[in-house]
């Protein structure tokens, strides 16, 4: 199948049944799933009724799946998966970035490679005008990913969920990136890069 996109060490492409496997071993790991599930075990049944359709969903404003698999480049290991979805299947400008890595992948700086690359793309490619993303106030992890992709802080909230999970007394947290900001920041950066290459 051919890639959605590839970074320097990631290929990210649609999601396919194919991947049931891997996406149950993703979710059956309780600290990957510590701050969506409270590390609950995954069930074949369930990634087949309902993780897979989620992320096989196609959303008409954009034309894609707004999920993608991610395998390194080098060695085609599965290492989990991102979002970048519109929270409206008919706007494109407003979408939500998300990942979920299996725990090889964490600290080597795959999450935010993955998400910096889905970003660009959104705003280059897509017609997405706001990046929001969102987490427990306590997943540091993921926060960290957020802002080393140029997302920033913008709220605190509770919300009510059907299950309580360590953690979740202290709410949620809200950032996000416009395509004015975006911009910004690559205009600012295009000097630099070019006077470093100059330089070299």
């Amino acid at each position: 199948m051919r890639p959605f996109l590839e970074t320097a060490r990631l290929v990210l492409r649609q999601v396919t049944p194919d991947d049931a496997a891997d996406l149950f071993a993703l979710d059956d790991d309780p600290e990957v799933m510590r701050y969506i599930n409270g590390g609950r075990p995954a069930s074949r049944e369930d990634i087949r009724d309902r993780t897979l359709p989620r992320l096989l969903h196609t959303h008409p404003c954009t034309g894609t799946h707004g999920y993608w698999a991610a395998r390194r480049k080098d060695t085609g290991a599965f290492l989990g998966w991102f979002e970048l979805r519109p929270l409206d299947d008919l706007d494109p400008t407003v979408v939500e970035l998300g990942y979920r890595l299996n725990r090889a992948a964490w600290r080597h700086g795959y999450a935010t490679e993955g998400a910096r690359a889905l970003v660009d793309k959104g705003f280059t490619d897509l017609g997405v005008r706001r990046v929001t993303a969102n987490t427990m106030a306590v997943n540091t992890g993921s926060r960290r990913v957020m802002e080393k992709t140029g997302l920033t802080f913008l709220r605190a909230y509770t919300d009510d969920w059907p299950e309580v999970i360590e953690g979740s007394e202290h709410g949620e947290v809200e950032y996000e990136l416009t395509r004015e900001v975006w911009a910004a920041r690559a205009a600012k950066q295009a000097p630099a890069e070019a006077a470093g290459e100059h330089g070299r």
